[in-house]
């Protein structure tokens, strides 16, 4: 599966594509007051992008175990220093809606917490590499 994020970005111009396997999705995200670049940090992106995984990962691993989910809240939170510095002290928190036992919601949520995708990759480390760069 390849995931993809894109984004074109002139004065007070600014959109947001992401894809998996080609299948393409816009979302809506204003730009920046001054009117280059968006009104969302890459930061906030980040962190967004754990919420969204882990919060996917709840409902799938949920049904897996026949586990009704009625809603589900995952907050995180970074420190970020200055320009260059990388994020620290990656943490998150998670509120669970069902009528299942405390102990299976307990065990959902450390399970989803071991498979979540972006967490492990995260936890892992990657490199980021820069493929190609193009002058207009």
């Amino acid at each position: 599966m390849e995931i993809s994020a894109s984004i074109k970005s002139s004065l007070n111009r600014h959109s947001v594509t992401v894809a998996t396997n080609g299948s393409e999705k816009q979302l809506q995200i204003a730009p920046r007051e001054a009117g280059y670049g968006s009104s969302v940090n890459g930061g906030e992106m980040l962190l967004l992008a754990l919420a969204t995984c882990y919060c996917n990962d709840i409902y799938r691993e949920a049904a897996k175990r026949n586990i009704n989910v009625e809603s589900v809240e995952v907050t995180s939170f970074a420190d970020f220093g200055g320009p260059g510095e990388p994020g620290s002290n990656f943490r998150y928190e998670v509120r669970v809606t069902s009528n299942a036992s405390k102990a299976e919601i307990e065990e959902l949520v450390r399970h989803t917490d071991e498979v979540a995708e972006i967490h492990n990759t995260l936890r892992q480390g990657v490199k980021v590499n820069l493929i190609h760069s193009h002058n207009v």
